[in-house]
C-alpha cells in the first residue's frame, strides 16, 4: 500500500509543493514546528534512510541542501535545522525546520498557519530556489 507521501507525489493528496526533480520531492509540512518547515523525500518509497542505496542517500542530501538554502534565504530564522526521524510515515523524509529557538526543533510546539500563509510561505521559498 502506498504511503501518504507517495500519494502526495502522485497528486492524489494535495500539498504545498516547494520543489521536485526526477528523484526527489519537497513540500511544506502541514503540521509545522515553524513557518517554512519543509519535508524532502525520495520519490522511491523506502521506509528507513539507512536502507537507501548510497546514490539515493547522497542525492536526497544534496536536494535537501538546495531546499534548505532557499528556506534560509526566504524565511526569517537563525538557521535551518535538519532531522530525520521517520516514525510517523514509513517513507524516508528529511525535516528542514527554520530555527529561531530550540523549541522549533522539539516537535512538541507546533504553529498554525492559514491556507494563505502556507501559500505565501511556499511562494517565498520557491522564489529563492
Amino acid at each position: 500500500m502506498a504511503s501518504i507521501f507517495t500519494k502526495i507525489i502522485n497528486a492524489e493528496i494535495p500539498c504545498y509543493k516547494i520543489a521536485e526533480d526526477e528523484n526527489y520531492f519537497a513540500f511544506l509540512d502541514i503540521n509545522p514546528n515553524a513557518k517554512g518547515h519543509t519535508l524532502c523525500i525520495p520519490k522511491k518509497e523506502v521506509d528507513k534512510i539507512m536502507d537507501l542505496d548510497e546514490d539515493s542517500y547522497m542525492g536526497l542530501m544534496a536536494f535537501s541542501r538546495k531546499v534548505g538554502k532557499a528556506i534560509e534565504a526566504s524565511i526569517d530564522c537563525k538557521r535551518v535545522g535538519m532531522t530525520v526521524i521517520g516514525l510517523e510515515v514509513p517513507h524516508v523524509h528529511v525535516h528542514l525546520i527554520p530555527l529561531t529557538n530550540m523549541q522549533n526543533a522539539t516537535f512538541q510546539h507546533k504553529v498554525s498557519l492559514s491556507e494563505e500563509e502556507f501559500k505565501e510561505t511556499a511562494a517565498k521559498i520557491i522564489a529563492a530556489l
